[in-house]
């Protein structure tokens, strides 16, 4: 499984939706027992089956702006860019299989 990266600086995550097709997004807090559980399996998913897809953490507690720009309230939080575009987003109570099913169709479209 790859290392974590934590973007905190808004600049940075414009310049990687600019430069990278995929981006996965997992925005959540280190008190947030869901999101701390939850973010192995996204890992793990992206891994098996979704590996050009970029995975980035954004710790809500860290990068209030990037929060807010993003309209992201809420813990858990996925938003999926693909080709700099928004694609994706789930929160709170989202399902392992419900993610994987969302991911395929533009996966495909765009690698496959």
């Amino acid at each position: 499984m790859s290392k974590t990266t934590h973007i905190n600086n808004i600049e940075k995550l414009e310049e990687l939706l600019k430069t990278e097709e995929a981006i996965l997004l997992y925005f959540s807090t280190t008190s947030c027992n869901v999101g701390e559980a939850f973010e192995p399996k996204v890992k793990s998913l992206l891994a098996t089956n979704f590996p050009k897809i970029n995975f980035y953490h954004i710790d809500l507690n860290f990068s209030p702006e990037i929060a807010a720009n993003y309209s992201v309230f809420v813990e858990p939080t996925i938003l999926v860019f693909f080709e700099g575009k928004e694609t994706i987003r789930k929160s709170r109570a989202i399902g392992i299989f419900e993610l994987e099913e969302a991911l395929k169709k533009p996966y495909q479209l765009i690698f496959e």
